[in-house]
């Protein structure tokens, strides 16, 4: 009897501990973090997957997994609860031999190696959990087919002064890789790495064994593995990518994501019907707009109570903004109180959070504060009233 194979599954790296997002990923992981009004940031690798016919997901989890576990579930509101494939956690466990922690990108997939083998599939697609965009990965796998590739890694074309602050992959004309460099002074192109890569199974294990058994190795893909197939002249292809895409690592780029949401020139938008994002949302009840309430410009989310004003901003689903309240250019986070006269400007706010009777946090950038940022406030954390949060202060 043959052994029943799917040709071409996922596994998502999502055990990032986040630190750059400081406060708001001090309890859960950064792939759990919300987004959007009504998502986390792992909803879109996976609703990617969805979207592109890849059934089976390995997501590999380890840092703070409890929010991420509980949220994936049975992988039910993303259609991968299935008898054969769908979505698998993947924490690191106990072996006869030794136990330990994922110790880098190449060892999380190395320990999954008999995960990846029981489907025993032709091709494997390595995700990262903490970027936001929409992309469809049949064709990247077309491609990798078409080009007869070992590996082929997705690029997308950054400005030039923004290039040193990539990963630059070096192509010829055909798009085939000659050199990687990693965050380069002077970048001699524009091709950076969104640490999506293709790989043909057979390739790729006999390399992830390899490095495994290299005692100098750092068991990373972007500074061991790929050097090492190129090294080999191994057939190694770029995928230019044309679209949305943001690493949301930093504060700073998670609330500029957040923006972009609303900013109709960017182009990036939740409301294409044939290229859904799917999210676990529980149940919750219609927004409610009271008469001295009013949103711009802004993303409400369900569940809530709307008794202050809104302008350009993205709020949660469950929250409540007390009357006299005035939220500008900010991400509230599900499940938040905003009481009434208080002042939210260009800041995060996380889940979760009160804050209290006329306090302000944050101010626009047009204040000239010297030093100016966006203004945080970590999750379950209470404001005082009449408490003033600072510009770039994080709470």
């Amino acid at each position: 009897m043959l052994k029943r194979r799917k040709n071409c599954i996922a596994m998502l790296l999502a055990g990032g501990q986040g630190s750059r997002l400081k406060v708001l990923t001090a309890d859960i992981a950064k792939p759990a973090v919300p987004f959007g009004g009504k998502y986390r940031i792992i909803d879109f690798p996976l609703s990617n997957c969805v979207n592109s016919g890849i059934d089976t997901v390995g997501i590999l989890t380890q840092y703070q997994p409890l929010v991420l576990n509980n949220y994936i579930g049975n992988g039910q509101p993303w259609g991968l609860n299935r008898n054969f494939g769908g979505a698998h956690v993947l924490p690191p466990y106990a072996k006869s031999e030794k136990s330990e922690w994922y110790k880098g990108t190449a060892n999380a997939i190395y320990q999954n190696i008999p995960f990846i083998d029981m489907y025993n599939p032709e091709y494997v697609l390595i995700l990262s959990g903490d970027h936001i965009y929409k992309m469809n990965y049949d064709e990247m796998l077309a491609y990798h087919i078409e080009k007869e590739s070992d590996c082929t890694i997705a690029v997308i074309d950054v400005p030039l002064k923004e290039a040193s602050r990539f990963g630059i992959i070096n192509t010829n004309e055909d798009n085939s890789i000659y050199e990687f460099e990693e965050k380069p002074e002077h970048p001699k192109c524009t091709n950076a790495s969104m640490g999506i890569y293709i790989f043909t199974w057979k390739v790729l294990k006999k390399y992830l064994i390899e490095d495994e058994n290299n005692p100098e190795s750092d068991n990373d893909f972007g500074k061991n593995v790929l050097p090492a197939l190129l090294k080999d002249n191994q057939r190694m292809f770029a995928y230019p990518f044309k679209g949305y895409w943001k690493d949301v690592g930093t504060i700073e780029s998670l609330w500029q994501a957040n923006m972009d949401l609303i900013d109709d020139s960017v182009g990036f938008e939740l409301k294409d019907k044939s290229f859904k994002i799917y999210a676990r949302n529980y149940a919750k009840p219609p927004c409610y707009m009271a008469p001295s309430g009013s949103a711009e410009h802004s993303l409400v989310s369900e569940g809530c109570v709307v008794e202050g004003k809104v302008d350009h901003s993205i709020i949660s689903t469950g929250c409540t903004i007390g009357k006299g309240a005035y939220i500008n250019h900010s991400v509230i986070m599900p499940d938040t109180v905003i009481e009434e006269g208080a002042v939210i400007e260009y800041a995060i706010i996380g889940e979760h959070v009160t804050i209290g009777k006329n306090a302000r946090v944050g101010k626009s950038p047009a204040s000239e504060i010297s030093g100016w940022g966006i203004s945080v406030v970590g999750t379950g954390k209470t404001i005082e009233q009449d408490k003033v949060i600072d510009p770039k202060e994080i709470v």
